[in-house]
């Protein structure tokens, strides 16, 4: 049996990664998701076990605690993403590779933690007033939300030379061209 790979998408908030995300899982079927947990509410339209495995706090914790996450990042105070074992393994049971999008210190742990075996990608925005109107067009966020999420957005950017590949989504039909490119050339490897 081959062993599995893994894609990892990171990005600051609304630079773009689940736009480019989903473009690969649609054209690559050698792809698919993994759903990833956090504790943070659903938005609109977001489902459960599609979107993300929606958990309270202390199913969170309690996960954390039983070894469940290869990898869990706290994110902001309270409020925690993380990556199932079992997630991974489902894929890779089925003989598929591994897409995942996630924040950018999860992304930096997950390619620390499996090495040659995952593609670690940065999409990186075309300015900090560029990702502030993306995140205010959602309309999904408080201003106290947006404002953390752009202080956050300052430091991960600084985060983009620990990755495999930087794109900056400028034009996102380029931008997408250019992951495609990429990830192609890394699983035919």
């Amino acid at each position: 049996m081959r062993e599995g790979k893994l894609v990892i998408l990171s990005a600051p908030s609304g630079a773009g990664k689940t736009t480019i995300v989903k473009h690969l899982l649609k054209n690559m079927p050698s792809l698919l998701f993994s759903v990833s947990a956090t504790s943070r509410e659903p938005r609109k339209g977001e489902q459960e076990g599609v979107d993300y495995y929606f958990l309270s706090v202390d199913a969170f914790t309690a996960k954390i605690r039983a070894n469940e996450f290869v990898e869990y990042e706290n994110v902001y105070p309270g409020l925690f993403y993380g990556t199932l074992h079992s997630e991974v393994n489902r894929i890779w049971e089925l003989g598929k590779d591994v897409a995942i999008d996630m924040d950018v210190m999860g992304g930096m742990h997950l390619k620390e933690i499996f090495g040659a075996r995952a593609l670690s990608i940065f999409i990186h925005p075309p300015s900090i007033e560029v990702l502030e109107e993306r995140l205010r067009k959602r309309g999904t966020e408080t201003e106290e939300k947006i404002a953390m999420r752009l202080a956050k957005a300052n430091k991960e950017i600084e985060s983009a030379v620990h990755f495999d590949v930087v794109i900056l989504n400028d034009v996102l039909e380029v931008a997408i061209e250019q992951v495609v490119s990429k990830v192609n050339e890394f699983l035919s490897k």
